[in-house]
C-alpha cells in the first residue's frame, strides 16, 4: 500500500515519529503501542501495513541514543538484553508469518485486546 507523499502526510509522519521517539525514550514504548494505531487512524494504513511500517521504522538503530542514556545510568543488564534480543529476532520472524495469515479485522481485534489487557493490568494491578 503506497500513500501519496503530500505535505500533510509528511507532517503526520514527523509527528508520529516524534511521539513514538519521545515515548520510547521515556517509558520504553513506541512501535506497537504508539505507531501502529497512529498509522491506522491518521494515514488509513491497514493493520498489516501499520505493523510492517512499525517494524521497518525500528530496523535501523533508532534507539541508539536512548539506550546509551540508560546504559550510562547503569539501567541495562546487557546479558539479559542480548538473550532477549536474540530470541526477539526469531520471535519476530515467526510472529510476522502468523500475522500475515490472519485477516486484518481479526488482527486489529487481537491487537486491541492485547493493548486493553496491558492497560488494565498497569492501571489496576501495578504496585
Amino acid at each position: 500500500m503506497k500513500i501519496k507523499m503530500t505535505v500533510s502526510t509528511i507532517i503526520i509522519l514527523i509527528l508520529i515519529g516524534l511521539a513514538a521517539g519521545i515515548l520510547s525514550g521515556m517509558v520504553g514504548v513506541g512501535g506497537g503501542i504508539i505507531m501502529v494505531p497512529l498509522f491506522v487512524v491518521f494515514l488509513g494504513l491497514t493493520q498489516h501495513n501499520a505493523q510492517g511500517m512499525s517494524l521497518a521504522v525500528m530496523l535501523p538503530p533508532v534507539t541508539f541514543f536512548a539506550v546509551y542514556n540508560y546504559h550510562k545510568a547503569g539501567a541495562i543488564d546487557w546479558r539479559m538484553a542480548l538473550i532477549v534480543s536474540a530470541i526477539f529476532v526469531i520471535g519476530g520472524f515467526i510472529g510476522s508469518k502468523f500475522a500475515l495469515k490472519i485477516d486484518q479485522v481479526t488482527l486489529k481485534k487481537i491487537f486491541g485486546v492485547l493493548m486493553l489487557i496491558v492497560a488494565l493490568k498497569m492501571i489496576f494491578f501495578s504496585k
